[in-house]
């Protein structure tokens, strides 16, 4: 709780306009959900807008593509302290955004250097886990039109590309002229881990609302 009340005190002196939330650590509730609310009450508090950056890891995964508004199902840890937090964040802030993104990638990106590390055999990418992968700067253009305006709720902004992880893989090796041999891949059957498996997110909304283009993961990553 101290560190939180720190960034209250923070956000109270420094005032901003906008807030645009993170909270995030894969295995820390604290951190990932009721960072979430703090991080929210903080910016009512100063009257700043909020865009809370959520996740598709909230999901469960089916074969249809998930829309906008559709409630979390999540299926592991992660994904419930996702949807937790956006629970808290609608509760705080009614007038909030909240974006629903993908893998992102980018250069340097988490996601790039499992794909690197797969590669060099050094790490395992799913065949069996389709995402829309997002780049890092069409998400944050994204997310910079949306701190502009008066959009509340949820929106999916992601890819129009869905890939498994194992072919964002191959994508990254032929970017970077990677021998895609030594690939390590397996499914998450064979792992016995629960986790989302297709999950699919439809950004039509967000491509009919934003100005900024989201490419497909085929094209960011075209040589």
């Amino acid at each position: 709780m101290g560190e939180w009340a720190g960034m209250r005190v923070l956000v109270a002196e420094v005032r901003p306009d906008t807030v645009v939330a993170t909270p995030y650590r894969y295995d820390d509730w604290a951190v990932t959900a009721d960072g979430a609310a703090y991080v929210a009450v903080a910016a009512v508090e100063v009257g700043a807008r909020l865009v809370h950056v959520s996740s598709d890891a909230l999901h469960a995964g089916r074969p249809v593509p998930y829309g906008d508004d559709e409630p979390p199902t999540p299926v592991h840890a992660y994904g419930a302290a996702k949807a937790a937090a956006e629970t808290a964040v609608r509760a705080i802030d009614p007038g909030a955004a909240l974006v629903r993104t993908s893998l992102i990638v980018g250069e340097g990106s988490k996601q790039i250097q499992l794909c690197r590390d797969a590669l060099a055999g050094r790490a395992t990418l799913f065949s069996d886990e389709l995402r829309c992968p997002i780049d890092v700067t069409d998400l944050a253009d994204a997310v910079l039109e949306l701190a502009c305006s008066s959009y509340a709720g949820l929106l999916n902004v992601a890819g129009p590309d869905p890939v498994s992880r194992a072919e964002l893989g191959l994508l990254v090796a032929e970017r970077y002229g990677i021998d895609p041999a030594g690939l390590k891949t397996t499914t998450s059957a064979a792992t016995g881990l629960i986790r989302p498996l297709d999950v699919r997110l439809d950004s039509t909304r967000a491509a009919g609302l934003l100005r900024t283009r989201l490419r497909g993961v085929r094209e960011v990553l075209a040589r």
